[in-house]
């Protein structure tokens, strides 16, 4: 007799909609990144400009 449960880890789309615990939307906001890419822009430039 066969087991009416589908078993998640049997195909790779299917576990992962077992194991999503997020929405599909992108759940992080990239701001964070672009305020620390300038922040080491300008200590970069702030070293570069005290090394002259």
């Amino acid at each position: 007799m066969s087991d009416n449960q589908v078993d998640p880890s049997g195909n790779t789309e299917a576990f992962r909609a077992f194991t999503r615990t997020t929405p599909d939307k992108e759940s992080s906001s990239k701001l964070p990144f672009v305020i620390g890419g300038v922040v080491a822009l300008v200590v970069i430039a702030l070293i570069v400009w005290l090394a002259l």
